[in-house]
């Protein structure tokens, strides 16, 4: 009897310690999540609605919301970092191969990345941005805008330009007598 409860002890050890053995295998071969370090420069910076503070963790989806009066600076470790400005609203998504996001407001600039960051514009145009490149979402909306319609510029420079002309022309064919003045004295000044 003595050598079977032996037995039983020595089994269920074996099976413990693989077990264990098994489970710590599995746990450090997750990767672990990739999550954002804040940089807060003045306050009021919200992170999903909730004010954030410089050191908080922001992870892949989150929503950075900055008044006009605070910018933030996100830290990716390896992945690079990105400048939030004022005024900025941003959806960020990331993993272990990039950055990206969705810009609603304001504008992000690039201090560094390993691989391109790809923002998501209020026109809904992607832009590739590299290190020391940076993006506004009104501007990006204008300047799409602009590349199919000519801008505004354009149209009061051509009015212009055909109001001018239609003077000139009405000028030089309307006739050939000219008066500029009236028909008063004329007072020399010399004698």
């Amino acid at each position: 009897m003595n050598s079977k409860l032996w037995i039983r002890r020595a089994l269920s050890a074996c099976l413990s310690i693989s077990l264990l053995a098994t489970c710590s295998a599995v746990a450090l071969a997750n990767s672990a999540p990739v999550a954002g370090e804040l940089s807060v420069a003045g306050n009021g910076v919200l992170i999903n609605g909730e004010s954030a503070q410089s050191g908080r963790t922001v992870f892949s989806s989150s929503t950075v919301t900055t008044p006009d009066t605070a910018n933030a600076v996100v830290s990716f470790g390896k992945l690079g970092k990105i400048e939030i400005a004022p005024n900025s609203n941003v959806s960020l998504s990331f993993d272990e191969k990039g950055i990206s996001g969705n810009l609603s407001a304001g504008k992000v600039t690039v201090l560094g990345a390993a691989n391109a960051v790809n923002m998501t514009t209020v026109g809904g145009s992607t832009v590739s941005l590299t290190a020391g490149e940076s993006v506004q979402a009104s501007k990006a909306a204008k300047d799409v805008d602009d590349d199919h319609h000519g801008g505004a510029a354009w149209w009061v420079f051509g009015a212009v330009l055909v109001a001018a002309g239609a003077i000139i022309i009405y000028a030089a064919t309307k006739n050939d007598k000219l008066t500029l003045g009236g028909t008063g004295t004329i007072v020399s000044p010399t004698r």
